[in-house]
Formats: C-alpha cells, structure tokens, sequence
C-alpha cells in the first residue's frame, strides 16, 4: 500500500483537521469531533435544519457539501462504518433551529438502525426530526422492493434539492416530499475496475481479476452483480445507459439530469470520456440533458470506476437544482 499517511488508524483524524483548517470559512468544529456544522448555521435562524452522515471514505462526501443551500451539519462515522446514533443526535440539536430537521441518507442497515434509534433520542428531547432514503441503486433492487436498494451518488442531488428547499423556507413536511419524489424519479448504476484499499486494512477487501470489471458495484468496496471482461468507455457507457433506461422507461421528449461520479482512483478525463457517449445516447433517444455533473462526488477511497445517475426533473425539482445556482457541486 503506497499512501500519503502517517498513521492508517488516525486517517479519518487527520483528515478532518486538514480540512478544518483549509476550509474555516465553511465548517467549524462541535463540541463532538464527529459532528460538523456549516459556519453560519450556528446564527442563522427561521429554517429546517438539514442533516446527513456515514462512514468516511466518499469523500467529498459527507463533510464536502456541509455548505450554503446544501447540509447543515453532518454526523461522522470511521470509513465505510456508519456513526453511532448520539453522532447523528448531536448533529440534529445542532442543525435544530426552531423548524426541526431532516436527515438525508443512504439505504444501509446500520445507517438506518442509527438514524432510527437517534430520531427516537430526539423526539423525547422534544425535536422534531423527519428523514428521506436515498435508495437509487438499480442494481440492488433488480426483481425487489424498491426500499431495499442502496443508496449512490443519487444522494447528492437530494442534498441539493433539500438544502435549496430549507432556504426557501419550505417546512419539514414539504422538504421530505419534494426529496422523496425526487428519489423516486432517480437512478443510478456504478462500473468498478478494481477494489478499493481500507488504509487501516492495507489490502484490497476483494479482488477484481485483472482484466475484468464488475458491473452494479456498490460504494463500501462490495462486488458487483455481474463480472465482465473489461470493455472500451463506450461500452461501458452502453451498459450502463440500457440497465438505466430500461428500468426507468422512458420515452422521448424527457428532460434528465445526468451525474457522472468517479469512484476515486478514475481520472476526470475518463469521467469525460464517459460522458461523451451517454450524451449521444440520449440525444439520440430525444431526451435533453436538463443539467449535467461530472466529477468525484461521492466516491469510494481509491476505487477505480464510475458511477451513473439519472434523475428526471419535474418543474419544482428544476427550480431547485437551480437554486443559487453559481453554487457548483
């Protein structure tokens, strides 16, 4: 393992000091080390408070997007762990501003049992706190129930969509129905070329045959549904784009946001690369790119590959994706 550390057990420590210190005119410190709050959430008032938190790992995920018309605070776990019910209680009483909260997060087990256990902590406190699933993996739901999916990069979208929302002072109840709608018209799939390294691990926790790729990878370093040999961008992206559009069913005419996230270790022109071919394949099928993201937005330490999301907009999801929009991702 060739990383830039000092000490594998202290990554996700240091990192967050780092990024503390770069960015103090975004995030400041709790008085829990696993709880971060955006600058001026602490003074502002007259708005719900939105949350999200897990395991490290996806950066720039969580505490990438604890800003303006996104999350308010976040809730830290070790990587790929989900943080303990008190780390998302903590940050719910500091995202509480008077209008209550909402969580924002991803469809796993032990991120569910703590944000379940932590709005039970705080309901008896007496705040108010509702909470969305990101569940837009196709691949874990394929002949399933649509609420056993994970969650993918579909959860940044939805931290857009609801901090714009909580600007705009929407209430709890209208927040959480703009999310789940939104959720409900979101798709992704992800391409991994090779498996991620956990530092405090030092090795790959499974192993990609070099050569192949796994096809409907998850973001925690799990193995895809099925193992392909490896193929040019273009037919990747073909795969990708038919496992998408199929379980979508679409028609022509259909407006669609289009996130391309990198996994980590994939460069942005890869990602680019990508891009270009699901551009012309929905060109080709009369559907408008309504708004398009490439780049490493939710990733998976150093894993090589890439994910997809597609999200269809309607007129109120629209206005909010837009929402200050030299806000970039």
């Amino acid at each position: 393992m060739q990383k830039i550390l000092n000490n594998p057990r202290r990554v996700v420590e240091e990192m967050l000091q780092g990024y503390l210190k770069c960015h103090p005119d975004l995030v400041t410190r709790t008085d829990n080390p696993k709880v971060f709050v955006r600058k001026t959430e602490r003074t502002e008032t007259g708005k719900v408070g939105i949350v999200s938190g897990g395991g490290m790992g996806h950066f720039p995920a969580f505490i990438g997007y604890v800003k303006p018309a996104m999350l308010d605070a976040v809730a830290l776990g070790e990587i790929f762990k989900a943080p303990p019910a008190e780390i998302f209680l903590d940050a719910f009483r500091e995202a509480d501003k008077g209008r209550g909260v909402v969580c924002v997060h991803g469809n796993y087990e032990l991120d569910n049992a703590s944000v379940t256990e932590a709005m039970c902590m705080a309901r008896q406190e007496g705040l108010l706190v509702r909470h969305v699933v990101a569940n837009d993996d196709i691949a874990s739901f394929q002949g399933k129930c649509r609420s056993k999916a994970r969650g993918l990069a579909g959860e940044v979208l939805l931290w857009k969509i609801a901090g714009a929302a909580a600007e705009l002072r929407m209430d709890a109840d209208t927040i959480v129905e703009v999310c789940e709608r939104a959720m409900a018209r979101t798709r992704s799939i992800g391409v991994g070329l090779s498996a991620c390294i956990i530092p405090e691990v030092g090795e790959p926790n499974f192993n990609v045959i070099e050569g192949t790729m796994e096809f409907g990878i998850g973001h925690h370093g799990d193995p895809g549904l099925q193992t392909y040999k490896i193929r040019k961008a273009n037919e990747i992206a073909d795969l990708m784009m038919e496992a998408l559009l199929k379980d979508f069913d679409m028609c022509g005419g259909r407006e669609v946001v289009v996130m391309v996230s990198g996994l980590g270790g994939s460069t942005q022109m890869e990602l680019y690369i990508l891009f270009n071919r699901i551009s012309d394949i929905l060109r080709n099928k009369n559907i408008r790119v309504f708004r398009s993201y490439v780049g490493n937005y939710f990733t998976s330490l150093d894993m090589n590959g890439a994910t997809v999301t597609l999200l269809q907009p309607d007129e109120e999801i629209k206005k909010l994706l837009m929402y200050k929009e030299a806000f970039c991702l």
